[in-house]
């Protein structure tokens, strides 16, 4: 058992060293390309059977795009599946040699704290052939995987008990952003469908097939970015909503963590409606704007700071009441108040004082 740890502890070590050039290759569709899964250091065999449906199906069907730019991708079949042999798939083995611990021991450890560790293994959230990182994923994406447990209709009834207006702030929020232990947030623009009877509440994102029509055969994000700077100006924004030819489109933008945990629950300051909404104008200065790529990921583009405060033009399907709250002004709003205050006050008081030599 001790020389079997010590193995797998050399191929971790020898996959992060190898690893580190493939990764630096960039985003690339064909794992096979940069990976090291079987003994041709490559995966293509792998992926030669389990992307072919007539081969495989289930979760040992596998998409070569969305597996092809995973961390899991870079480090090589194999790695996970180490007793697969060149015997195989005529000898049938256990696939699974490793653990999700065996990488993600903190995650792990922090998840089976949670209540829905009891209830949902990591594969029960994550496909491990699609896996992404937070910012590839939509938060729309993580409200659905939600509701693969927990259905739309239990969520709204559960929520409308106490939280007002609770279509519209469950289509504004990532469950995560109140059900994990994040600190810092984002405001994350999409690019929805203007359809439906209650686009806000239940938004359907634009794909990427949709929005290449638009895009006339350049990258979707120069539908906004039209400067091609990689960086999305208030004047692009507004651009963009002003735009006739786009009035079957409008930013959809919802409030997400920058870091989510798998601390799973409800915290206590997350039932205080100041949490968001007395939270000042800081939490609202940066955003993001996700495009979707061929892939079926979404890459984060930097949007100038203050695009949720210009609610009327920036983002106007998106404004978060008590978000302008500024420190300066309210110190300011409060001297003119005192200073309001002083001339009745102070005249009364003379007033007092000076009442004898009025008699």
């Amino acid at each position: 058992m001790k020389n079997r740890h010590f193995s797998l502890l050399i191929k971790y070590a020898i996959a992060i060293v190898l690893s580190i050039p493939c990764i630096g290759a960039g985003n690339r569709a064909d794992a096979a390309d940069y990976s090291f899964g079987d003994g041709a250091s490559k995966n293509a065999a792998c992926i030669a059977c389990h992307s072919d449906q007539s081969k495989v199906s289930g979760l040992n069907l596998l998409d070569q795009n969305q597996f092809g730019h995973t961390t899991h991708a870079k480090f090589g079949c194999t790695t996970c599946h180490e007793t697969i042999t060149s015997e195989h798939p005529g000898v049938k083995s256990a696939a699974n040699t490793t653990s999700c611990g065996d990488c993600h021991g903190d995650t792990t450890s922090q998840y089976s704290a949670s209540v829905h560790a009891k209830n949902a293994p990591c594969s029960g959230c994550h496909n491990p052939h699609r896996v992404n990182t937070a910012i590839e994923i939509p938060a729309t994406e993580m409200n659905k995987q939600c509701a693969v447990c927990h259905t739309s209709i239990k969520i709204t009834a559960s929520h409308a008990k106490w939280l007002p207006q609770t279509g519209l702030h469950l289509g504004a929020i990532a469950c995560i952003t109140c059900h994990s232990k994040a600190e810092n947030f984002v405001i994350s623009i999409y690019i929805a469908k203007r359809d439906g009877a209650d686009p806000e509440s239940k938004p359907t994102l634009m794909t990427y097939e949709e929005l290449h029509i638009y895009s006339k055969d350049e990258d979707v994000q120069y539908l906004i970015d039209r400067n091609k700077d990689h960086y999305i100006s208030l004047d692009e924004l507004r651009k963009f909503n002003n735009d006739s030819s786009n009035k079957d489109m409008y930013l959809k933008a919802m409030f997400t963590p920058v870091k989510p945990t798998h601390s799973f629950q409800t915290f206590d300051n997350r039932w205080d409606c100041t949490f968001c909404h007395a939270s000042g104008s800081e939490i609202m200065q940066t955003s993001y704007l996700s495009f979707p790529k061929e892939n079926g990921v979404f890459q984060q583009v930097a949007v100038e700071k203050g695009a949720a405060l210009d609610a009327l033009r920036a983002i106007p399907n998106f404004y978060l009441m008590g978000s302008t709250r500024n420190g300066t002004l309210n110190i300011i709003g409060s001297l003119i108040i005192v200073g309001g205050l002083i001339m009745p006050v102070g005249h009364g008081f003379l007033r007092f004082l000076s009442r004898k030599n009025r008699q």
